[in-house]
């Protein structure tokens, strides 16, 4: 078969997770065989994330978004067989007009990650294009999902087997991390949550020790602010704290499976949790009418989550008035955490969703 052009549209909101998604899409694609350019506005997160995307990779090309000169050469160049919009970006008009004038398999919607109901009465349904110069296509919703009925979530097919030979210890020590191996270890990536001083504190007083690994920038000024502005009464206690570099997306993973109990926060890192099969913590993004909230508890109710994690999840996001539970690592949150993956992985991943959509267009 004949590889295909996948253009896919990134405008970046919160880099990590936006551009963590589309790199990922761009790279499953290539392995395929395919080819994909990522059209990003701001792709300087991948200088970290993914440091290949410098030098180049096999099959993916990185395109600034508001380089006029690569728009200029874009639209006198072949048109793409397919179009994806992540996250409700507009491509500019320029684009879709060559869009519009070649094959144009497929339009596609790329939309949020959710496990509300919505998501498996919308996703796949068409969306004509009245106007502009797409009007007469039609683009289609593809909704990622925890469901058979929904577009699934990105997994590289060599997922599983990478996960089972991992050796963590060994991962620990090339990060420079002093781990003690009586020590449980915590990930933390997050936002501002407005439970981390009561989380520092659970964990500096709690019965066994623990490493938190807090990934840098958001997550490390928050931790490092919570400290400068109420001191832990009786020290660190059992807590010990690690702060780590900026990690590439194979290290991020490596970083997940190492751990016990995984925070993590947005959407792509919410996935990789999932494969990592630990008991996780996911920080939602907050939304001003709290639609954030609905969202969250979909999410808990098709994870089947124990009274004690659900909890956890309110106070972690700022439901209500209820105090911090104590984190689990073992037991009920385990076991949730292990049913999902068997669940999902039962599921087709999105790539492989979205190639079969793409191929009934042909």
């Amino acid at each position: 078969m004949q590889s295909r052009q996948w253009d896919i549209f990134c405008k970046v909101i919160d880099n990590h997770g936006d551009l963590g998604v589309c790199w990922r899409l761009a790279c499953q694609l290539a392995a395929l065989g395919e080819r994909a350019r990522l059209w990003v506005d701001d792709a300087s997160a991948l200088l970290w994330m993914a440091p290949e995307a410098r030098t180049g990779r096999d099959g993916v090309e990185v395109i600034d978004w508001l380089d006029p000169a690569a728009l200029q050469a874009a639209v006198a160049g072949p048109a793409p067989d397919v179009l994806i919009e992540a996250f409700g970006c507009e491509p500019a008009p320029e684009l879709i007009a060559r869009f519009a004038e070649g094959p144009g398999l497929a339009w596609i919607n790329l939309e949020y990650l959710s496990a509300e109901p919505y998501v498996e009465r919308l996703h796949g349904l068409p969306s004509p294009v009245f106007k502009g110069p797409g009007a007469g296509l039609t683009k289609r919703f593809f909704y990622p999902g925890f469901t058979p009925a929904t577009g699934g979530l990105l997994r590289e097919p060599h997922l599983m087997e990478r996960r089972a030979r991992f050796d963590r210890t060994q991962w620990l020590a090339a990060q420079q991390i002093p781990w003690q191996n009586h020590e449980r270890l915590v990930s933390l990536f997050c936002y501002e949550p407005p439970a981390l001083a009561a989380l520092l504190a659970r964990l500096a007083e709690g019965p066994e020790p623990t490493r938190l690994l807090v990934t840098a920038g958001r997550a490390t000024r928050a931790v490092q602010a919570c400290f400068a502005s109420t001191p832990l009464p009786h020290g660190r206690g059992a807590l010990s704290i690690s702060y780590l570099p900026h990690l590439t997306q194979p290290d991020f993973d490596h970083l997940l499976w190492a751990c016990d109990l995984n925070f993590v926060r947005g959407e792509d890192s919410l996935v990789r949790a999932l494969w990592a099969g630990a008991p996780l913590v996911w920080q939602i993004y907050p939304q001003d009418d709290d639609a954030h909230h609905v969202k969250l508890n979909a999410w808990l109710d098709w994870l089947g989550a124990p009274p004690s994690l659900r909890l956890f999840h309110h106070a972690w996001n700022g439901f209500g008035d209820s105090a911090l539970p104590a984190p689990e690592t073992q037991g009920p949150w385990r076991e949730t955490a292990l049913d999902a993956r068997t669940r999902l992985l039962a599921q087709d991943d999105l790539v492989t969703q979205l190639r079969k959509l793409i191929a009934q267009k042909s």
